[in-house]
């Protein structure tokens, strides 16, 4: 929708700034007084149609206006003259904890970029904001106002200290046209109402809550700004009345620690007690206020009217009117126009600074000094010197602020004052600053005359500007007879620090040269001092050399740190730097020197255990007889072996149910692999090769790498065998007794996890998985190179393992090696075999018997030959493929030397030597 602005003036001419912020009307107003002449003036009014500034224009008509490229100037046509208006723009910021915040948009982004100038570091720090509305700062902190973009129609109020880190927020639902702040209230305003909210900054938090206070509801409180409070037990308005419209809307705010003022368009002011909020005067100004500020006692208010005229308010003054009446205020007779900054001395109420165009005047008493040229934004006034930024110049290069862009102004009475400390004598500069008295000249006084060791004007000016460790100094100085040493107390003082040590040294006082540099902190000069004297103090550079080795350990120079630390005997200090340096063969040696049940041995130890190095934390550890975190270290870094020995020489019964608990825990996570390694290291070898032989029936299930199977079979079993080796030798040491094997055996069953399921006959048999793997890869081998027979042979000693291998693999591999090598017979039986499985699909099965009817139709179910051999006990025939006589029962080893070809290969397999 358009916005409608009825200027109230005959409009001659209207122009945008160069970034369509601010639009300037020109024209002429008709002055509602009989007999007075028509006004030029321009109004100035934001996009949204809110008036801004009123500029009155000489002349009889003006008829044009026109912007400077930056918006800094406005050219007016009036007559036959042109004039030219300088621009004041009303920036978004503010100053605080010599941080300046100011903002600026970028054409590529939608955010406000808030920058927080350190001014000291000058150091900068930028903050993206959406939708910043306003900001106000006092003491350490700055408060940002901005609109919440999630559709609620609430606003934020966001605290933040010097670097932009936001300490405290709060929600609001009013919108915060207007802001102010103290040390710990925050204060905003909308049209018609204004709100006060009591914040917390991490000093607050940290304070102690006495026991028993009970917190009030009284945190944020919210008031229509045609409400009546009067601090006790008030009855506000609830709903939609607290936010009804007035006819008299607010337009500035300002506030200090006892005192809120809110000033309305109508000239009217409203002065509210802190931090109660009750209503106590309200005052009426001749004029619609812009800006206010209060003098430090708030007893007196400026006030900055739409047109740039400054007034002041005496806020207790008591006068009665025509009617005789009494009235709270009184405006002083006091004008000055064109006005666009103010500001108020920090510890003087009668002292303040004001911009008047591009001059800066200083007033005192209402008596201005010399005017300085000047267009800086004015930033605080302590201490007679004023700070202030060139924020025109900032905003040219927002994004890297410099120094330059800083000004620094003394008062009048303080250059005064050092042309007459330097030119007259102290008493005349005494009377002088009597008539101007202030803290920071009195203190330029007790300076000049401690410099001249005039003790008795140092002392009195020092009590005038309120001095105690002046005063302490000046008594100090006093006491001492000796000339040379009270100038050496003085140059100190003034920081000269270098020629007080001469002065010491020139009286042979090097002691007192050392206790100077020592509260310095100054430990180079310290060490040389002392290097330089005839007899050393030994603590006093343990000390230096100490302080040394901090200065280079924290900036990182650990080998300069090490050099002095070894001096100083700093043991501490150096595991540390051989830490920093990873220079652990040092650290070793430092074990090894220090001192049994030392308190640096545990955090040594703790060094080696975040890099590994267990055998050494263990030394460590075991120095200061620390065996339980000796056992932890060597269990943390996966040596259950140490652990487990440890245990055993030192009786700890721990380490088996922590053992057990971290294998459960890698076999949740599913890390076997993990698992077996630390039975391994741990000596639970059977744990071991259960996990393993679980392992490889599932990649055999899985149809994996036969070869790869064969290993984990063969790993599995050589655990086992290990296992037997150790229980053998186990029975040897006790004696070969048979009870001794017996308990041997229930030991080791008792350390076994039981959560690990794996078939009975492992113990008993443990190279048969070997075997049925090995026998699969050499048949495969064999028939792929030819040697059938062999191959059909080494297949039928594969039936000897179906609980372990697949029956269709194995049966479908001696079907194939029979029918190559014509023994139909055997081939017959291995195709029965194969149609009787149960675990095969109707398809597979009938694509069996379909290839077994095309076999047997053409060759009739007989074996080729026959190879048969007598049993070494009965003589009884039998096939040389048979491994048990079926008439005696005689086992036989798996022995066989096939024949072998002109080539050289040669298929013999001992599995006895495997």
């Amino acid at each position: 929708m358009p916005v409608l602005i009825d200027t109230g003036m005959a409009v001659c001419a209207c122009q945008w700034n160069h970034n369509g912020s601010v639009i300037a009307v020109a024209g002429t107003l008709q002055l509602s007084g009989m007999g007075e002449k028509d006004c030029n003036v321009v109004q100035f009014y934001t996009p949204f149609g809110e008036h801004l500034r009123t500029l009155k224009v000489p002349g009889k008509q003006i008829t044009s206006c026109s912007w400077e490229g930056g918006s800094l100037r406005i050219a007016l046509a009036v007559d036959s003259f042109i004039y030219f208006a300088n621009i004041r723009p009303d920036y978004r910021w503010c100053f605080f904890a010599h941080t300046v915040v100011y903002t600026y948009t970028k054409p590529d982004r939608p955010e406000t970029c808030v920058t927080f100038w350190d001014t000291r570091n000058n150091e900068h720090f930028i903050k993206h904001i959406k939708y910043l509305m306003g900001m106000a700062s006092s003491g350490e902190h700055c408060v940002l106002a901005v609109r919440t973009d999630d559709g609620s129609g609430q606003f934020g109020l966001i605290i933040c200290n010097a670097i932009g880190t936001p300490v405290d927020s709060k929600y609001i639902d009013i919108e915060p046209h207007y802001l102010s702040m103290t040390g710990s209230y925050v204060f905003a305003a909308s049209k018609e109402n204004f709100y006060l909210w009591h914040f917390k900054t991490p000093k607050a938090h940290s304070s102690i809550e006495l026991p028993g206070a009970v917190k009030t509801d009284r945190q944020e409180r919210l008031y229509h700004i045609d409400d009546t409070p009067t601090g006790v037990s008030d009855v506000f308005r609830e709903g939609d009345k607290l936010f009804e419209a007035t006819n008299d809307p607010i337009c500035c705010m300002v506030a200090s620690e006892r005192t809120l003022l809110i000033g309305r368009e109508s000239g009217k002011l409203q002065r509210y007690t802190l931090p109660h909020v009750a209503l106590t005067a309200r005052y009426t100004l001749p004029c619609r206020p812009h800006r206010l500020a209060l003098n430090c006692n708030s007893s007196r208010m400026a006030i900055i009217d739409i047109t740039g005229l400054l007034t002041f308010l005496d806020l207790d003054t008591r006068t009665s009117d025509a009617n005789g009446q009494e009235v709270m205020g009184s405006l002083l007779k006091f004008e000055r126009k064109d006005v666009w900054d103010m500001c108020w001395a920090q510890d003087n109420p009668e002292l303040f600074a004001m911009m008047e165009k591009t001059r800066m005047y200083v007033f005192r008493n209402m008596d201005p000094e010399e005017p300085v040229a000047s267009s800086g934004y004015l930033c605080s006034f302590h201490d007679l010197e004023i700070k202030a930024v060139l924020l025109d110049e900032v905003m040219r290069e927002p994004e890297s602020p410099t120094t330059d862009h800083l000004l620094n102004l003394e008062v009048k009475s303080l250059r005064d004052t050092r042309d007459l400390l330097e030119k007259v004598s102290i008493k005349d500069a005494a009377a002088f600053i009597d008539e101007n008295p202030h803290p920071r000249l009195w203190r330029l006084l007790a300076e000049a005359a401690l410099e001249k060791l005039d003790l008795k004007n140092a002392e009195a000016a020092f009590v005038r500007c309120k001095d105690y460790p002046g005063i302490q100094l000046v008594k100090r100085v006093a006491n001492i007879q000796n000339e040379s040493l009270r100038k050496a107390e003085v140059a100190a003082y003034f920081k000269d620090f270098d020629e007080a040590e001469k002065l010491y040294l020139e009286v042979d006082r090097r002691d007192l040269a050392i206790t100077l540099r020592r509260k310095l902190g100054d430990w180079f000069q310290v060490v040389q001092l002392l290097n330089a004297g005839s007899s050393g103090d030994d603590v006093k550079m343990e000390e230096a050399l100490n302080n040394i080795g901090h200065y280079y350990a924290d900036r990182h120079k650990w080998d300069e740190a090490v050099k002095k630390f070894e001096a100083a005997h700093n043991h501490q200090m150096l595991s540390e730097c051989y830490y920093q340096l990873e220079d652990f063969e040092a650290l070793e040696s430092l074990v090894r020197s220090l001192p049994d049940n030392s308190s640096l041995l545990p955090k040594i130890a703790e060094m080696f255990t975040s890099v590994g190095m267990s055998q050494q934390a263990v030394t460590a550890f075991m120095k200061c007889n620390r065996v339980k975190s000796a056992i932890d270290t060597c269990v943390s870094l996966n040596q259950w072996h140490e652990a487990v020995e440890l245990a055993k020489q030192h009786n700890v019964t721990e380490t088996s149910a922590l053992l057990a608990r971290y294998a459960s825990h890698l076999l949740e996570k599913g890390n076997r692999l993990q698992a077996i390694e630390l039975f391994r290291k741990a000596d639970k070898l059977i744990d071991a090769a259960k996990l393993l032989y679980l392992i490889a029936e599932e990649e055999g299930a899985k149809k994996a790498h036969p070869l790869r199977v064969k290993k984990l079979y063969l790993l599995a079993a050589q655990l086992v065998q290990e296992h037997n080796s150790k229980m053998k030798d186990a029975m040897k040491d006790a004696g070969g007794s048979r009870s001794a094997a017996l308990m041997g055996l229930l030991e080791e069953g008792g350390n076994t996890s039981s959560d690990i399921e794996a078939p009975n006959s492992m113990l008993d048999n443990p190279w048969k998985g070997v075997e049925a793997y090995h026998f699969l890869l050499l048949a495969q081998r064999q028939l792929y190179e030819g040697y059938v027979d062999a191959a059909m042979k080494t297949c039928l000693y594969l039936r000897e393992y179906e609980n372990i291998l697949d029956q269709e693999d194995i049966y479908s591999l001696l079907a194939l090696a029979s029918c190559a090598n014509r023994a139909f017979a055997t081939c017959s039986r291995a195709f029965i075999k194969l149609e009787a499985l149960t675990n095969i699909n109707s398809s597979k099965k009938e694509a069996f018997e379909d290839l077994a009817m095309n076999i047997f139709m053409k060759y009739s179910p007989k074996d080729s030959r026959s190879n048969r051999a007598e049993c070494t006990t009965c003589e009884t025939m039998i096939p040389d493929w048979v491994s048990v006589c079926p008439s005696c029962n005689t086992r036989f080893c798996h022995m066989h030397s096939y024949w072998t070809p002109d080539d050289g290969h040669d298929f013999s397999v001992d599995m006895s030597v495997m």
